[in-house]
């Protein structure tokens, strides 16, 4: 098991990047370089296939390739990718003092490390930006306006042959208006040329619902700025629900750091962003003219439809580090947000509506998925905390409600659950209500069925058994103490001869 001590910890609180985020995974061992890849030949997204092929989704690497070929030429990069979301990474990223392997242990842990930026309310601490020079801005290292603005000869990647063309898909979008108000989040933009891209709030987003105030008014443009590779904490609230509509998104940045996060102005207009950014694409989204967008591989791993009319963005000015890194998403396959922020909102959440809840998981792979672990001590729990959950109109499909003694990440736990503590009468389908998550089996967009099923052991109020049988492990642990630490101290001496993966 991998460690790094408390000390090294320590220095690595808060990232004011994402390379020094980078540079403490590979520190880890978390890290694989690669020279070069052919993406003409679509390489980088076998090697992301492959690597979860052969590592599984929780173990693969993230990765960095120093230059990809992209149209016939060879474009220096690097590129990165997968990078963000698995526990023992997000336990670094939040200042867990001690990470280990142990998925568990580190998802307790991470809750418990955010739950300390709460307020006394239970609320996201917040703390406004501080804007610094542009001397002190590493974003502002390189400017191109006018002419010099090429989008085009950066290395950002078409994923797939069936795709629209090349995309910034790790960008935290910026979108303000002085009257109503500011958003980040982090929608898909098609790269369309060399001063144009298309962006993809869906519709009910925060930007989406900013830019149609804004063309309702009557607006013929809107000042936006796309940032790719900020700081990890900016990309957790830009990746995440964690601020309401309107709320300002880099104030929640600031409380997640527990420090202000430094801000720089935009070249041509006044929009702050991360100082600490890789790149920052700045221009005009234009409130009259619409263009066709995608179609793109979605989140759920299948191919989603082309957008007509669709918001487009024309580019006034490319500012970077030098020789600044691409973050790329392997939609619907590599791990690419960090997912604790939004999994510990949830979670502090719905604890106020359920408290007997212990855990909170969306599986990998399985979007619209989630899985409750509740201490259940009366008739109807199960069910009742499964419908909360289930009431949320933007996710949450199939929502699975097992006992506090099961480990909720691993899928093994869930499916004995589902098979040996539920009864299918114990489940109820909701006909049709909102979902807003791109499903492919959606019959109607924006619409879905859910279900509840309520895999803890019933009781014998709502029809269980008088009594269950105790587990054959628990029996273990209480008939033989010390059995599972004696084997533990010669785990090394057991499996010396062992040439297993």
């Amino acid at each position: 098991m991998h460690a790094i001590t408390k000390s090294d910890a320590a220095a690595t609180d808060v990232f004011d990047s994402v390379r020094d985020y980078v540079a403490a995974l590979e520190r880890r061992g978390r890290l694989l370089r690669v020279a070069e890849l052919d993406q003409d030949a679509y390489e980088a997204t076998a090697l992301a296939y492959r690597l979860i092929d052969r590592y599984g989704i929780e173990f693969a690497p993230a990765f960095l390739v120093e230059r990809v070929k992209i149209g016939g030429r060879w474009i220096d990069g690097p590129v990165l990718a997968n990078l963000y979301g698995r526990w023992p990474d997000e336990a670094l990223l939040f200042g867990v003092p001690d990470v280990s392997d142990d998925y568990q242990a580190m998802y307790r842990a991470v809750i418990d490390a955010l739950r300390a930026r709460l307020d006394t309310a239970g609320n996201w601490r917040r703390i406004p930006p501080v804007e610094v020079s542009l001397p002190e801005a590493p974003c502002k290292e390189v400017i191109n306006t006018g002419d010099a603005v090429d989008l085009e000869r950066y290395a950002w990647l078409k994923n797939n042959p069936a795709d629209a063309g090349r995309y910034v898909n790790m960008g935290a979008v910026f979108i303000s208006d002085p009257a109503i108000g500011s958003n980040v989040g982090t929608y898909r933009c098609q790269v369309k040329g060399p001063r144009k891209m298309a962006i993809n709030p869906e519709p009910g987003q925060h930007g989406w619902r900013i830019l149609m105030a804004m063309k309702e008014r009557g607006d013929k443009v809107a000042k936006v700025a796309v940032a790719v590779g900020p700081d990890p904490m900016t990309f957790c609230a830009s990746s995440t629900k964690m601020a309401n509509y309107l709320e300002d998104e880099l104030e929640f940045a600031g409380g997640l750091r527990g420090r202000p996060l430094p801000v720089v102005k935009c070249q041509t207009c006044d929009i702050r962003v991360p100082a600490g950014s890789e790149f920052v694409i700045e221009g005009e989204v234009s409130l009259t003219e619409f263009e066709d967008e995608g179609p793109y591989g979605e989140m759920y791993g299948y191919l989603g439809p082309l957008k007509p009319g669709n918001f487009v963005m024309h580019i006034t000015a490319i500012t970077h580090r030098r020789n600044p890194w691409v973050l790329n998403s392997f939609t619907g396959l590599t791990c690419d947000m960090p997912r604790a922020p939004q999994m510990a909102s949830n979670f502090f959440l719905y604890r106020k509506l359920i408290p007997g809840l212990t855990g909170l998981n969306s599986p990998r792979g399985a979007n619209g998925v989630i899985v409750l672990a509740i201490d259940k001590k009366f008739p109807g729990e199960g069910m009742t905390a499964g419908q909360y959950v289930a009431a949320n109109a933007g996710l949450n499909k199939v929502v699975i409600v097992v006992d506090k003694d099961l480990n909720i990440l691993d899928p093994s736990q869930i499916l004995h659950a589902l098979a040996a503590r539920w009864q299918p009468s114990a489940s109820l389908l909701i006909p049709q209500t909102q979902m807003m998550m791109p499903d492919p089996s959606r019959p109607k967009w924006g619409l879905s069925s859910k279900m509840v099923i309520d895999a803890t052991r019933q009781l014998p109020g709502e029809g269980g058994p008088k009594s269950w049988a105790p587990l054959n492990r628990q029996l273990l642990v209480d008939g033989a103490p010390g059995a599972f630490e004696r084997v533990d101290a010669r785990w090394e001496e057991l499996l010396k001869d062992f040439r297993g993966g």
